[in-house]
Parts: structure tokens; C-alpha cells; sequence
């Protein structure tokens, strides 16, 4: 079983965690998918959500495409994970933005 990790957005705020390759919103659904081992981060249908930076999940305005990463299968519910508390401000990246899960 791999470690939790939170992310936030910039103010600070948590959006979602982290098991292993799979990202989970606050309410433990799940949402995305790390499918190339790095920081890029994918939604559950394959689509670019953005990249993870630290703690934080931001989305970059030009991200090269990168093809369909195809579907991991289903992983499961994570269970609820804790409240991390808040991170703190971190000023957003050159050509990044928050990630908004409700567009998702």
C-alpha cells in the first residue's frame, strides 16, 4: 500500500490526495491518474488535468498532448485519508493556474 499525499491549489487550500498513481478528490472519488510516472496528471477518461508541483496540482495553459494514456482500471475506494490542514500560499507557476475540479 503506497502513502497518502494531499495537494492543494495555491491559497493553500486542499483538493485532492494521491495513492500511488491515482488522484482522489476530497471526498475520495476518484478523479485522475499519473499513466506515464511523473508529474502529469490525467482524469479518469484520459483527458489533461494538470501537473503536480511539490504539493500542489496546478494546470499549465500549453501542455503538449501527449495521446491517449489509456484506462488503468478502476482502483478502488481509498478510504478517507485525514484532514491535512492548510499548506499555505504558494504563488502560481509562469503559465500555470489552479486546477478547477468542479470543471472535471
Amino acid at each position: 500500500m503506497h502513502g497518502v499525499d494531499f495537494l492543494f491549489n495555491s491559497s493553500g487550500n486542499w483538493i485532492a490526495f494521491r495513492v500511488g498513481r491515482y488522484i482522489f478528490d476530497v471526498n475520495g472519488n476518484w478523479i485522475g491518474w499519473m499513466p506515464w510516472n511523473d508529474n502529469y496528471v490525467v482524469t479518469d477518461g484520459g483527458e489533461y488535468m494538470g501537473r503536480i508541483i511539490g504539493n500542489r496540482l496546478y494546470k499549465f495553459w500549453n501542455e503538449p498532448y501527449r495521446g491517449y494514456p489509456g484506462y488503468p482500471g478502476y482502483p478502488g475506494y481509498p478510504g478517507y485519508p485525514g484532514y491535512p490542514g492548510y499548506a499555505g500560499y504558494s504563488p502560481l507557476p509562469v503559465g500555470a493556474q489552479d486546477v478547477n475540479l468542479k470543471e472535471l
